[in-house]
């Protein structure tokens, strides 16, 4: 295994991207998309590598990494998807207050009985005539998007992570993404309140909170459902790897490999290599995290970066005055941005609705009352 930080573990390089400049309250556009399916999925960038599109998810070495436990390891690579049935299943379903709907995704091996245990003291409790049915096959996440457009819109984990799914968008335009600033007073000051994608005019009547999207890797992703069937999240599209570091050590490392700066915008200060053929950036990489090893004095940190859809966002946002990026992936015009100062953690998203009931607008709230108690990271 690959010993070194793939694309987006320097997040701290753009982490702070949204917060520069920002002087006073008011409005930026971030950019446009487009959703030629009609279903626009709301997740963190990070972690499109692990959308499974039509095929059944499998847990990767991207999950399996995550987990010491031989148990739990195994749990999780044999996990189940369960139905909620029967005829109070939507109340059965609200109360046991899990996952979003009427299903519930992911579940490990060894969680199982605990979990059907504790669904059925819940119907027990309430008078509730409901159960749990597994399902005979994994639910793609493609399909689990098409359960949430379904419901109006809502959450839907995607090996445990909680992605936002929904519907109604109209095929064949555009639609204008733009931030909010609002000035939330003391040591916080002027930060992004709201990401808005602007669906069609009209007066809003009504707003709907449809779930929240997780995020660990400080960025959000506004994607079309089928166009992400096509995403490369790591692998090379072109064959080819850069490899970058940075740190106290850098101008010691650089003498030592005769690297050069990238001169790459938004990376002052770091070094290493461009266009390299992937068998070869990966040597150069692992000699790099070698050399740092062989000394405790040494501090560098290593990025390994295969010229992947992911690259091309992450290169992008690096150099970004707003923090946000565009990629044109399967047809579809995507746009990732950065949380900001707020970091990582749970956002909420709303859809706000006319008088008839058409979506006007899909909301992400990034900074809120609760937000602002929080730290700024």
């Amino acid at each position: 295994m690959i010993r070194l930080l793939i694309g987006d573990r320097g997040q701290e390089r753009f982490r702070h991207t949204a917060g520069v400049d920002v002087a006073a309250e008011g409005t930026i556009r971030l950019g446009s998309i487009t959703c030629p399916s009609g279903r626009l999925v709301i997740a963190d960038g990070g972690y499109l590598g692990l959308w499974s599109g039509q095929e059944p998810p499998v847990a990767g070495e991207a999950v399996l990494s995550q987990i010491s436990d031989p148990q739990v390891r195994e749990g999780v690579i044999a996990a189940a998807d369960l139905d909620i049935v029967g005829p109070d299943a939507e109340q059965a379903a609200r109360g046991f207050d899990r996952q979003a709907g009427l299903w519930l995704y992911d579940i490990p091996a060894h969680g199982m009985t605990q979990l059907r245990a504790s669904f059925t003291d819940h119907c027990a409790q309430h008078g509730l005539d409901a159960h749990l049915q597994q399902s005979p096959h994994r639910i793609a996440h493609r399909q689990r998007a098409d359960r949430a457009a379904g419901r109006g819109g809502e959450e839907f984990l995607v090996h445990g992570v909680p992605f936002v799914g929904l519907g109604g968008l109209p095929a064949d335009r555009r639609f204008s993404v733009t931030v909010t600033l609002k000035d939330f007073g003391g040591r916080v000051g002027v930060q992004w309140e709201t990401v808005t994608l602007q669906v069609q005019e009209g007066r809003i009547a009504g707003t709907r909170p449809i779930g929240h999207a997780g995020v660990d890797w400080a960025r959000l992703m506004f994607a079309d459902a089928d166009g992400l069937s096509s995403w490369q999240h790591e692998d090379p599209i072109d064959g080819l790897a850069d490899v970058a570091f940075w740190g106290r050590s850098v101008q010691e490392a650089a003498t030592e490999f005769d690297a050069a700066l990238l001169g790459l915008p938004g990376e002052d200060g770091v070094y290493g290599w461009r266009d390299l053929d992937l068998a070869g950036a990966v040597r150069q990489a692992i000699a790099l995290e070698d050399w740092q090893e062989a000394d405790p004095q040494r501090r560098i940190r290593v990025d390994f970066r295969p010229h992947s859809h992911h690259w091309q966002v992450m290169a992008e946002l690096r150099a970004s005055e707003h923090g946000a990026a565009h990629i044109d992936v399967g047809g579809a015009l995507m746009l990732c941005f950065v949380t900001g100062e707020w970091g990582d953690g749970l956002y909420p998203v709303h859809t706000d609705h006319d008088a008839e009931g058409r979506l006007l607008q899909v909301r992400v709230v990034l900074g809120d009352e609760e937000q602002r108690s929080r730290p700024v990271t």
